[in-house]
């Protein structure tokens, strides 16, 4: 289960305190914890590039066609899980559960390549292990101010009045409304005055295989003076990150480790760049791992007790797609 008491957490809180600068990559159920700083990036292994930090170097434009498939495992076999889910909302003991599978693909790119030429507001590709391209901010801490964006909700943008519908759709909103309360009382874990900014903003999100509307809200505390400058320890009340477990978040993670039944590792973990003074990080989602020779996609989404299985399958096969246009 969950593993709070890393060595890894007090490292951070040290290297923080005294304004080191530092990458930092923790999985799902933080039972990996790595911290890098600064000058050992480069040898590392790992490619980073956020909004305002990049180790990369300019990258030829792409000169082949892009080949991709997806191997989605039958609704039958999705079903099997999601009724799981289901039951367990059905008796109460969750409102909201982030359903993921891994999906086979395969494509002519090599993770590298897909790092370097999708776009997208976080990318990592470490170790030729895995490559991400999330559009998910998990928190930013500037000036001693916490902001965390849960982004719940997308549809095809090609459908009509997407954003509207999209805003409106029942379903969809009541999981929005169930993530921001979630994270609105974690932030009370460690900031005060916490408030929601900004409510249901819609971001657009363009890939190859087709264009995205995201749903998102802005939350912002004052963090407390006993976690000022203590990235670790912050981490360490707020992880897993409310968006992409569900609540309540304990048993919502025992049901989840029943319905999946494979392994997440660092997919829907967290990683982030603290510079010496601020913080950005991202939920680490729009995920490709290597598995011996295999590539896999690991996607998904929230159920409740409003979910159509058909929708629901489709949500998750939707998110198979790299962002390269």
């Amino acid at each position: 289960m969950f593993s709070t008491n890393h060595q890894k957490f007090m490292e951070m809180d040290e290297l923080s305190l005294n304004k080191v600068p530092y990458f930092f990559i923790i999985d799902f159920l933080a039972q990996n914890v790595e911290v890098f700083k600064e000058d050992k990036i480069e040898k590392s292994g790992l490619l980073i590039d956020f909004q305002n930090f990049s180790n990369v170097k300019k990258q030829q434009p792409l000169s082949k066609n892009i080949e991709w498939k997806s191997f989605s495992e039958t609704m039958e076999s999705f079903k099997v899980g999601f009724d799981k889910v289901q039951k367990n909302i059905h008796f109460g003991n969750s409102y909201l559960v982030n359903y993921t599978r891994k999906t086979k693909i395969e494509t002519n790119l090599t993770l590298e390549e897909i790092f370097y030429h999708s776009s997208a507001k976080y990318k990592v590709f470490y170790k030729d292990f895995f490559v991400f391209f999330s559009p998910e901010t998990f928190i930013k801490i500037i000036d001693q101010k916490i902001f965390t964006y849960p982004m719940k909700g997308t549809i095809d943008a090609s459908v009509e009045n997407a954003a509207e519908v999209l805003r409106n759709d029942i379903k969809e909103k009541a999981e929005h409304y169930t993530v921001v309360d979630l994270l609105r009382n974690d932030l009370s874990m460690v900031a005060d005055d916490v408030k929601v900014d900004k409510f249901q903003y819609i971001d657009f999100i363009k890939t190859k295989q087709k264009n995205l509307y995201a749903m998102s809200s802005e939350i912002s505390g004052t963090l407390k003076p006993e976690f000022e400058g203590k990235l670790g320890s912050i981490m360490r009340k707020l992880l897993p990150a409310g968006s992409i477990l569900g609540a309540p978040k304990p048993k919502t993670l025992e049901i989840i480790l029943d319905a999946e039944e494979y392994d997440r590792g660092y997919y829907t973990g967290v990683c982030g760049w603290f510079d010496g003074e601020n913080l950005d990080s991202c939920v680490m989602i729009r995920f490709i791992e290597r598995e011996n020779d295999q590539l896999y996609f690991k996607s998904g989404g929230g159920i409740t007790h409003m979910s159509k299985l058909e929708d629901e399958y489709e949500e998750m096969k939707n998110k198979i797609y790299v962002p390269i246009h």
